[in-house]
């Protein structure tokens, strides 16, 4: 699904949809998709295999992604991504579905996230000299015994964050 108007596009973005070109994922994105669709409509401020993207959601994740049309939209969405729902109104809240029932309700949980020590293709906790910083408040939902369902928000946006902290906890 897909809306726009003449600063922004909003997509539902289905899991297993690279957002844009990188190695090994030349083509089948959505920006190509966006490129052939918008033609040169899209922001600039990407640059050429970004053009229009204010913010990422990884390959396998299912959620809403907004699309610049205009440099004056990508500036001001970056704004308020960049500030993570700290002073300005942006909240980016997700619902998964972990293995396991958390011993709370709800929580905070407050880590460094970096690559993984041998396996560095995978994101993980670490130390706060190796990472960065990563905040995700969270709220169990439902517990269904071997899985419950949670709903995260998102202080900070680092790769793979709910997964590596859903696992953390």
């Amino acid at each position: 699904a897909c809306r726009m108007n003449d600063a922004l596009i909003v997509i539902n973005k289905p899991a297993g949809l690279v957002v844009h070109p990188a190695s090994g994922h030349e083509t089948g994105t959505l920006v190509n998709a966006l490129i052939s669709h918008c033609g040169d409509s899209l922001s600039g401020v990407g640059g050429v295999k970004k053009p229009g993207i204010v913010h990422r959601i990884d390959k396998d994740t299912t959620g809403l992604l907004v699309i610049a049309k205009t440099d004056a939209a990508h500036h001001g969405l970056a704004k308020l991504f960049a500030d993570h729902g700290r002073n300005l109104p942006l909240t980016r809240e997700y619902i998964a579905f972990v293995w396991g029932a958390p011993d709370r309700l709800h929580g905070t949980i407050e880590t460094a996230l970096g690559r993984h020590a041998i396996q560095r293709e995978k994101m993980a906790v670490v130390s706060h000299e190796r990472g960065r910083e990563a905040i995700t408040h969270w709220e169990k939902r439902a517990d269904y015994g071997m899985a419950s369902l949670i709903s995260c928000r998102l202080e900070t946006g680092r790769t793979h964050q709910i997964r590596v902290h859903m696992a953390h906890i």
